[in-house]
């Protein structure tokens, strides 16, 4: 299928525009990334802590200011507390709250605070009852063994262990883990009114739940974690280096690589600008990104090597651009499906993939224009810098012929 038969576009008159695009975006980039100090790196990479606090009502500024303002005085740092736009179910009404570096123990003591710090902010810890919302199955189960017992229902403990298991996958499944009644938990197997009853009397509903989403990471792993990021960034470059000098010229090879090179430096810089973090799923987003571009710049050179074969006697510049308008209906519909897919993902994806979307989709836009406005000039300028050097040679004069010698006499020279 082609959207386009028979184009013959002049692609490369506009390199210079598209160069000098690319350059202000890298320096815009790297500036923001000097004046940062580096990329903002999510829990993964710097080490810390997250803890997803859901809550019952959409939690506004208020909300968040109450919450950064309590921690503040509890946490020897101050925390970042930032309520999620949009997202699933599970992540809907929440807040993020993150702590940055210490050692293991450290990071246990900063979670610990965190809960006590919500549960006085926002729940009723004088009043001798358990938050049902944020307490386990064990706490659950030993709160309520006795006062089920005394309330005259005759359960082993094994079968109170089983009915709050129940109960607690109840909550944690039909309503995130966070539920305002304990009405809505009829239907529960094994649910009795007496029961209901004790759960009333021994246990409250506090108007947040933390602790189902908690990521730890602690300096090592992240350390490590950043190792293995950069190094896998490296040999994806370098293998596909290798690949296309051996598949095409050795200078195609530098054109892809400094392609590659360009989208991900701009790419990062953008997340500089817009104060996006660095994580895992980004990571994964660059590697997708690199080998994407670099399979859109293959294909082009491929047919640039096709159409040099057939001998044609036109310039490089005009081969490129044909190259380039023979390969437009293929690249249109491959990199603009694509940027429907992750525009969707983007949009609709939730703030857990609002980082990989985004990344891909500025690496789709910017590695689309650079396999045409980067590395095909690159091509372009080194042929071009090799056929003024072979012009500008100097004419070595041809050595003279040997001289022959005849039965040990010299006969003159060879002609």
């Amino acid at each position: 299928m082609e959207l386009f038969k028979e184009t013959n576009f002049d692609f490369l008159r506009w390199k210079w525009p598209f160069i000098g695009a690319s350059l202000v975006l890298s320096v815009a980039g790297l500036l923001s990334l000097a004046i940062h100090g580096g990329p903002k790196l999510g829990i993964e990479f710097k080490g810390g802590m997250e803890v997803t606090v859901k809550f019952a009502t959409y939690p506004g500024v208020q909300t968040v200011e109450k919450v950064r303002s309590a921690l503040g005085v509890a946490l020897s740092s101050p925390p970042t507390v930032q309520s999620i736009e949009g997202g699933s179910t599970n992540q809907k009404n929440s807040i993020v709250i993150g702590t940055e570096g210490g050692d293991d123990q450290t990071l246990a003591k900063n979670r610990q605070i965190v809960f006590d710090t919500l549960a006085k902010t926002f729940g009723q810890p004088g009043n001798g009852k358990l938050d049902f919302n944020n307490a386990t199955i064990d706490q659950l189960t030993s709160r309520l063994a006795e006062p089920l017992q005394s309330a005259g229902a005759q359960l082993s403990d094994a079968q109170v262990q089983d009915l709050v298991k129940s109960l607690a996958a109840t909550r944690d499944k039909q309503y995130s883990g966070l539920i305002t009644n304990f009405d809505q938990l009829k239907g529960t197997p094994g649910l009795t009114p007496q029961v209901l009853t004790v759960l009333n009397r021994e246990c409250y509903l506090a108007p947040y739940n933390a602790g189902r989403d908690i990521q730890i990471v602690g300096p090592k792993v992240g350390a490590e974690l950043r190792k293995q990021a950069v190094n896998a960034t490296l040999l994806a470059l370098a293998g596909m280096l290798v690949y296309i000098w051996f598949r095409f010229e050795w200078i195609y090879g530098v054109g892809a690589v400094i392609a590659c090179l360009h989208d991900t430096i701009i790419t990062i810089g953008l997340f500089s600008l817009f104060g996006k973090e660095i994580t895992l799923t980004v990571i994964a987003a660059l590697l997708t990104l690199v080998g994407y571009s670099m399979n859109d710049t293959i294909v082009i050179f491929d047919r640039i090597r096709e159409n040099n074969r057939l001998g044609s006697r036109e310039s490089l510049a005009d081969l490129i651009n044909r190259s380039v308008n023979q390969t437009l209906s293929r690249t249109v519909m491959t990199s603009g499906l694509t940027f429907l897919a992750v525009i969707a993902l983007y949009l609709f994806g939730g703030p857990v993939l609002h980082g990989f979307a985004f990344a891909l989709v500025v690496g789709i836009l910017i590695g689309t224009y650079s396999s045409v406005f980067v590395a095909s000039p690159i091509v372009l300028f080194w042929h071009n810098f090799a056929d003024a050097r072979k012009k500008t040679a100097p004419v070595v004069a041809p050595a003279p012929k040997p001289v022959a010698e005849v039965k040990g006499k010299k006969i003159g020279k060879v002609r």
